[in-house]
């Protein structure tokens, strides 16, 4: 378990020394590009980025080299922004978190119960994804792949199928993610601002009573060891993206460039799949280690869809989320929702 657990994590810390890439024969001219990611390099993502610097280089004949630097080593999301905008770093792997201090509408995406399952993110994205990477580019930075990532679920000490048994707990929320915790407050929960690293401890020690995460990092961080209770309504779903600073893809010889996006994009594309299915065997492998799993019923769900939507004006005004992005989710969900 502690193995198969160990992998499930790597996949949530989204970014030890350099690893060495593909390389042939170096060529006269040679453009190396560090990316800085979360991920440890024995996992769907780690090997998938390996994979992509080689296909940059085999597609290159060697002239772009990309260096993976995994495990965080750059620092958090907003260090490895800032190292982007100096130009230490070239590219970078962010969530929707560091997307959203790029371009602020991708957070809408991840409003609580805006969108409830994988086809209407998948009406969404067909939507808007374009919008969103045109937005990044407008900027000094380029997008070369958006990844779906993940739902986030509802992990707590007792069950939870009603806002009503959440709103009886202390909630454990990032301080690094301040929409998130102010949908929360504006909901009436009793929000606990914890960082993710001191989870378990404040877990352990009755500070915290339930969460919000992902099931692989709740897998990973053995949090379900002590919040013992997974809610099966999706909160939201969740982003990664790939993006490498402008000043760099220009630098790239552009008879390479359309081939590079390709590859980028096919690979994110396979790690899409691949973490949805780390999703799966992540409550599988809880599960059978003592996580109980409380259905959410049809009844129960719009009581939590019902409960968000008297929050939803307040957080418009307060510009916790975009206003336009949201009507235009809005929109679409309910039109496909009509149609169903």
């Amino acid at each position: 378990m502690v193995k198969k657990v160990s992998l499930i994590v790597a996949i949530v810390l989204l970014f030890t020394g350099p690893l060495a890439v593909y390389s042939q024969r170096r060529p006269a001219k040679q453009i190396t590009i560090k990316l800085a990611s979360m991920v440890p390099a024995n996992t769907p993502w780690g090997v998938a980025l390996n994979r992509m610097a080689a296909e940059w280089s085999a597609a290159t004949n060697g002239e772009v080299r990309l260096q993976i630097y995994p495990n965080g080593t750059q620092g958090n999301e907003i260090d490895v922004l800032q190292k982007l905008n100096m130009n230490v770093v070239q590219a970078a792997v962010f969530t929707s978190m560091g997307l959203n201090s790029i371009v602020p509408e991708i957070m809408t995406l991840s409003c609580p119960f805006l969108i409830r399952n994988d086809e209407e993110l998948t009406v969404v994205l067909n939507a808007v994804q374009p919008d969103l990477e045109a937005a990044i580019n407008s900027q000094n930075y380029f997008s070369m792949a958006l990844v779906r990532a993940g739902w986030v679920k509802i992990f707590s000490k007792a069950p939870v199928f009603v806002p009503a048994d959440l709103k009886r707990m202390k909630v454990g929320c990032d301080p690094y993610e301040p929409a998130m915790t102010q949908v929360f407050k504006s909901m009436g929960y009793q929000i606990t601002p914890v960082d993710g690293s001191r989870m378990l401890i404040a877990l352990n020690g009755g500070t915290v009573e339930a969460l919000y995460n992902s099931p692989i990092i709740a897998a990973g961080f053995q949090f379900f060891g002590v919040a013992k209770n997974m809610a099966t309504v999706n909160i939201a779903p969740f982003l990664a993206g790939i993006v490498i600073n402008k000043y760099t893809w220009e630098m790239i010889p552009e008879q390479y460039r359309a081939a590079l996006l390709k590859i980028t994009r096919q690979i994110g594309t396979e790690i899409g799949a691949s973490l949805a299915q780390l999703e799966r065997d992540a409550v599988t492998a809880m599960t059978n280690h003592g996580l109980v799993i409380n259905e959410v019923d049809a009844r129960q769900e719009q009581e939590w869809y019902a409960d968000l939507e008297k929050a939803i004006p307040a957080l418009l005004d307060s510009s916790t989320f975009d206003r336009a992005t949201y009507d235009k989710i809005d929109r679409l969900v309910k039109t496909y929702r009509s149609g169903r």
